[in-house]
């Protein structure tokens, strides 16, 4: 069932893989109830949404001390995926629709992770600062930018400087154009064999551009 995720990440451990296995009744029971994620993709949970939400662990090791914002997490991807492969890190995760939030607390209870505070909110409306924003492409990237101006932290302790890593898809030349300011797109493909991946992308936007 979680074989996509041990065949990229083979030293996670046997509470990890516990984590991991909870999640898929988990968002069958709710997806019943709230649509999370799309319906005819609930049979793809780990593949479509675990690791595609752990492709961002290719670029970032958050440890001990680190806060990582899920901006506009909705069921909670990437924020829980990564909170389970990161315990020592701290997730803040935060969406404006109280049914997802709901569930995202729940999911949280039920997986027994501790590092994780899931909040109903606007992005906008935060006041605290992190190390990392990470999302699953909740709006076109200089709007989404707007939102979080201002929540990057300027002091960096990792190898990777602190920033906003994104997930999207296709051809992204006209949005990106838009920026204007300095980016990295990576290819979550040349990570990960399955076609799935072949157009999905990271764009790591660091913190001296926010």
């Amino acid at each position: 069932m979680i074989d996509c995720i041990l065949k990229y990440f083979p030293d996670i451990t046997d509470r990890q893989k516990g984590q991991f296995l909870r999640l898929s009744p988990l968002y069958s029971y709710w997806n019943m109830r709230i649509n999370v994620i799309s319906r005819k993709d609930t049979k793809n949970l780990y593949l479509h949404h675990v690791l595609h939400s752990l492709s961002l662990a290719r670029l970032v090791t958050p440890g001990k001390g680190t806060l990582v914002l899920d901006a506009g997490t909705g069921g909670g991807f990437p924020g829980i995926p990564l909170a389970i492969l990161f315990p020592e890190a701290k997730f803040h995760l935060v969406d404006s629709i109280g049914k997802k939030i709901r569930v995202v607390e729940d999911i949280i209870k039920q997986t027994g992770l501790v590092n994780v505070v899931a909040e109903c909110n606007r992005i906008e409306n935060l006041s605290g600062q992190y190390d990392f924003i990470v999302s699953r492409a909740v709006a076109a990237l200089p709007e989404f930018l707007g939102w979080c101006r201002g929540k990057i932290r300027a002091e960096s302790c990792h190898p990777v400087e602190n920033g906003i890593l994104y997930l999207k898809e296709g051809d992204l030349t006209e949005e990106l154009r838009s920026l204007n300011r300095s980016f990295r797109i990576f290819s979550i493909g040349d990570w990960f064999n399955e076609s799935y991946f072949h157009e999905k992308k990271i764009v790591f936007i660091p913190f001296r551009q926010q």
